[in-house]
């Protein structure tokens, strides 16, 4: 296994949890858009732009320039996070999730366009 693949599983593992838990909208996900002030359909559009991102993952590994403007969509994703739980008066313990993704997709982005070189 190479780096580019281990980051790309840790991100496809996380992002479809995440986002399919918000496409469900299962009860701690409506808490949560509700917290942050979104509404359950905002919500779903996020996890569905998540499942997306995961679609563009995956194919990353046979294309990875997709991969690569993937990984950039997610990261403009939770950099949103970030700038909605900072707004909601959240505190580390709530925004470091988003933060964590972050240093993973920013790091995936980082190997994939290494490589393009």
């Amino acid at each position: 296994m190479n780096p580019t693949s281990i980051l790309a599983g840790l991100l496809v593992v996380a992002f479809t949890a995440v986002g399919s838990a918000k496409l469900a909208a299962v009860p701690a996900m409506r808490a949560k858009a509700e917290h942050v002030g979104f509404s359950v359909t905002a919500y779903r559009r996020i996890g569905l732009l998540e499942v997306l991102g995961v679609v563009g993952l995956l194919v990353g590994a046979f294309v990875p320039l997709i991969g690569a403007l993937a990984a950039a969509g997610l990261l403009m994703l939770l950099g949103g996070a970030v700038v909605a739980h900072v707004r909601g008066g959240d505190g580390i313990r709530e925004i470091a999730p988003a933060i964590v993704l972050g240093v993973v997709t920013l790091s995936y982005l980082l190997v994939v366009v290494g490589d393009l070189r």
